[in-house]
């Protein structure tokens, strides 16, 4: 008997031992900040002790880091802050920083930095330099914490009347656009490349023009597009040459028809999370684009948020997100575009949050408003259009006409002709420019007309010789043809 009840203490040593151990290991991974390994662990001692200050604040500060439970990770921090431990008030102020909290976090925020600047004994120089970088850390923190609560009250107002779950990798069906504003598609299959390139090609409504993403070298995404000469793409130009001033890939891009007004997708050092949604516009004085503008929230988030589309024919527009959104899965919204920026007006800080995350769609509506055919609408594709395929009409002789490129039977005539696609697609940017140039003039001060009056006269000068070219072209290309039709 006395053999037995030895042998049970013995095991019992054993496995608190062997517990110790893991809890010991546990928190040398937690130092390390190798959170995942950790958690299992502390997830163990917590059911054990589950009022443990020490347990609960490394249980909640794993599950914090790991993207876990949150609920239960501000649980455990409050367990462990009650019992003042020091970095339970910074996870706490990171929790209500990304709930927009901003009280608590502000007051989470102002406790951690009493805790970590109170006067103790006399400190070693590391403890000084570890106290340093965690200010300046909390410093950083507090700078996002004012951004974004600066970015919540200017939440623009507006209406989103749907919202569809689709996997990422097929979200592109969920926009159902009128053809007056144009088509997207994969970059993938409008280029076939067997290289992954991750974008989205925007197509004007006639189809005469395209706007895509790509990496520009080794460097990052940048916006780029293309015209339609005769039945292929080509003159490829970027469309800025600085990135529009931003930092980091750009995509996503899509144009409204005045061509004038371009909404995108960019990755820029301010961004909140990933994918910013961006605005901005040609100016036809300079060739180049304005300053883009960020959107406010809702629009954008802590997440990636990309793909705006407005859709004036339908009076809809739409917008992805994976904002809460597992691996693979994005959310895309469907909203009623304001005429102008209209922000939410409140004092509850609360409302205000719910409305900048979109807690709840439903909450976004107007009293009495129904929104079922909008939301109909918004949901039907356009009618696919069919059409003879007729890249232009170039009259060969008295019995042949040729209406593509294929058509041409004389390698000399077919790249003669393809030249002239090209010079009547430069014509056309050329005309399409000078009538945008005109109508800036007329509304510009003296100054600027002076500074406009040179650069007319010399896209006058160019459309001018471009127009006298293309008919000798066209002569050669028909008697380049000819010889092989006798």
């Amino acid at each position: 008997m006395k053999r037995i009840f030895v042998c049970i203490l013995l095991l019992i040593g054993c496995s608190v031992a062997m517990f110790s151990q893991t809890l010991a290991e546990a928190k040398t991974l937690y130092q390390k900040g190798e959170y995942v390994k950790a958690l299992l662990a502390f997830e163990a001692e917590y059911k054990a002790k589950p009022t443990d200050a020490n347990v609960n604040h490394w249980y909640g500060a794993c599950l914090f880091e790991t993207n876990g439970d949150i609920a239960l990770a501000e649980k455990c921090l409050l367990v462990s802050s009650g019992k003042n431990i020091q970095d339970s008030f910074l996870y706490l102020g990171m929790i209500y920083t990304e709930q927009f909290r901003f009280t608590e976090a502000d007051e989470a925020y102002d406790k951690y930095e009493s805790l970590l600047t109170k006067k103790g004994p006399r400190r070693k120089k590391e403890d000084l330099e570890k106290e340093k970088e965690s200010l300046a850390e909390l410093g950083e923190k507090k700078k996002m914490l004012s951004r974004l609560s600066r970015m919540v009250s200017n939440t623009e107002d507006i209406q989103i009347i749907d919202s569809i779950v689709v996997d990422k990798s097929s979200f592109l069906a969920a926009y159902k656009l009128s053809r007056s504003s144009g088509k997207l598609d994969s970059f993938s299959n409008v280029f076939k490349e067997s290289q992954l390139v991750e974008s989205v090609v925007y197509f004007n409504e006639k189809e005469t023009k395209i706007y895509y993403s790509q990496p520009d070298g080794n460097k990052a995404y940048t916006l780029f597009s293309m015209e339609k000469l005769i039945d292929e793409y080509g003159n490829e130009k970027k469309l800025s040459t600085n990135n529009f001033g931003l930092t980091g890939d750009i995509n996503y891009p899509f144009v409204m028809p005045d061509g004038v007004t371009i909404y995108f997708a960019a990755k820029d050092v301010e961004s909140l999370g990933g994918y910013d949604l961006f605005i901005s516009r040609y100016n036809l004085n300079n060739d180049t684009y304005l300053a883009p503008e960020r959107l406010n929230m809702p629009f954008n988030s802590l997440f990636n948020d990309y793909m705006m589309v407005v859709d004036e024919e339908k009076g809809i527009g739409w917008f992805a997100s994976d904002r809460y959104q597992p691996e693979g899965k994005v959310c895309i919204y469907t909203f009623i575009p304001n005429k102008s920026v209209k922000i939410v007006e409140s004092d509850d800080e609360k409302y205000q949050a719910d409305r900048a995350r979109i807690t709840s769609i439903k909450q976004t509506w107007q009293e009495g408003q129904s929104y079922s055919d909008l939301i109909a609408l918004a949901r039907k594709a356009a009618q696919e259009e069919v059409k003879e395929k007729k890249d232009f009409i170039f009259v060969v002789n008295d019995k042949n006409t040729y209406y593509s490129l294929s058509d041409f039977k004389n390698k000399a005539a077919h790249d003669t002709y393809f030249r002239v696609a090209q010079m009547k697609s430069d014509a056309e940017s050329l005309s399409e420019k000078l009538d945008g140039l005109r109508s800036a003039y007329s509304a510009s001060s003296q100054d600027v007309r002076r500074n406009m009056t040179s650069e007319i006269l010399r896209l006058e000068k160019q459309l001018e010789q471009l127009r006298k070219n293309i008919p000798a072209l066209e002569i050669q290309a028909r008697n380049q043809e000819n010889q092989n039709l006798k």
